[in-house]
């Protein structure tokens, strides 16, 4: 691991060895090994009298894909260093397979009429919805589920608030945890709502090689009904290659999550930074190899840098993927085996971000001074409220008072209460604002 170029795969192994099972070479070799044998399982379906001879052999052409272990892999690249040709290789696999069980009359129904997209296109598209549904979604769920408990917990808790960096109307830490909550179940329900589509069609999609063999057959509901059992959508248009409108979709749906995650990244190390939260000390960690008092937010910095990576890639591979010459190039080839790579990153972020948020705590009398220390943010409130009461230009009264001036504190807007010409309940009412109650909703 420590020879190892991407970080991905060296020092932070730990944490991305799940997505190998997804977007490894192995894993492109399984998935097209399943995606061959659900395409000649569904063959059998059809009740042609010339694969009557397999219809007994469905567990074992089942074995084939659901006890696939990387041997087979091994064995796969050991065709393709002859093949130079990696689909053509998992077909030449799958028939020796076949050929060993006595059936070497059946082999050359395996991948019949096909071309490598349809195995690539249908396997690539289930290796991202089972990641999407195996880890991603539930890294992304849990992470909401810990924002909602650090919003209940703090809920209430006055914080000043900050617009263009100045002092504004005071809000509540558990609301601005809030925000970020509501901004990622949001981009959750797109993201799981947007299909996600296969190509299956033959050599230019339009099944010219299936229909001339067996015109009888409907070939467009025979691959409707296998790539929905496979929990896809086919695309009903396409050239050799899927067009990837649908992964790029993914891919910039991710890209938003991933943005929302910055700002919250970013927000809480400003917070740190003002000491509206502080990191529990961690024993026999260092903070700095010069400074010893020093307790980093290097979490939240290492989630901020990761998630960026991923952005930059998944910016590129939306933009690159749905663009092929012609009916096709070979460009996507080589791209779309880094699928996995913002995902990594992604994954590394995530879980940079939990711990972080793990070992924050709130430091009140930190929020509460800030509070005190700015007294002229109630000035919105006492401006509504003379409004209401018909009281002249009373915005333009604030803005005289507040505006740029630096020694506004409690006893300069008591002492404007007191020389307002209104009664004495609003009086009492405007004294009873502070910077610590007017929050609005909690």
């Amino acid at each position: 691991m420590l020879k190892a170029v991407s970080p991905i795969d060296g020092r932070y192994h730990s944490k991305t060895k799940v997505l190998q099972e997804y977007f490894s070479e192995y894993a492109l070799i399984k998935y097209r090994v399943r995606v061959e044998i659900n395409y000649l399982l569904a063959l059998i379906q059809l009740d042609l009298p010339q694969l009557s001879s397999l219809g007994d052999k469905v567990d074992f052409l089942v074995s084939i894909a659901d006890n696939f272990s990387e041997a087979d892999a091994q064995a796969i690249k050991a065709i393709e260093a002859t093949t130079n040709h990696d689909v053509k290789a998992v077909e030449y696999f799958i028939k020796e397979k076949l050929d060993n069980e006595g059936l070497a009359a059946m082999q050359e129904w395996v991948h019949f009429a096909l071309t490598s997209q349809d195995i690539n296109n249908t396997a690539m598209p289930l290796m991202l919805k089972d990641y999407l549904d195996a880890d991603f979604y539930p890294q992304i769920d849990d992470l909401i589920v810990n924002l909602t408990e650090l919003a209940a917990e703090y809920r209430g808790i006055p914080m000043l608030s900050r617009t263009h960096g100045q002092a504004a109307s005071p809000s509540s830490m558990g609301k601005e945890i809030m925000v970020f909550v509501e901004r990622l179940i949001d981009q959750m329900n797109l993201l799981k709502d947007l299909p996600i589509k296969a190509k299956f069609g033959g050599a230019t999609g339009n099944f010219n090689a299936h229909r001339v063999a067996f015109p009888a057959v409907d070939w467009k509901g025979f691959a409707d009904a296998l790539i929905d059992d496979m929990g896809l959508i086919r695309s009903q248009y396409t050239t050799q290659i899927s067009h990837y409108d649908h992964f790029a979709a993914v891919f910039d749906n991710v890209s938003r999550i991933n943005r929302i995650l910055i700002d919250l990244c970013r927000d809480m190390w400003t917070y740190i930074s003002m000491d509206y939260f502080k990191q529990k000390v961690i024993a026999n960690e260092v903070g700095s190899s010069a400074m010893p008092h020093k307790v980093n937010p290097i979490d939240f910095e290492n989630a901020e840098g990761n998630f960026g990576m991923a952005n930059g890639i998944f910016t590129f591979l939306s933009e690159k993927l749905p663009i092929s010459r012609l009916q096709r190039d070979l460009t996507d080839s080589t791209v779309t085996r880094n699928i996995g790579v913002p995902f990594a990153h992604t994954c590394i972020a995530i879980k940079s971000l939990k711990k972080g948020l793990s070992k924050i705590e709130i430091n009140i009398d930190k929020l509460n001074a800030d509070l005190d220390n700015n007294w002229a943010v109630v000035s919105e409130a006492i401006q509504n409220i003379l409004r209401r009461e018909g009281y002249p230009k009373p915005y333009e009264a604030l803005k005289a008072l507040t505006r740029g001036n630096n020694k506004i504190d409690k006893n300069s807007i008591k002492h404007f209460i007191t020389e307002l010409d209104v009664k004495e309940s609003v009086k009492e009412e405007l004294n009873a604002i502070s910077p610590h109650n007017y929050i609005g909703y909690p």
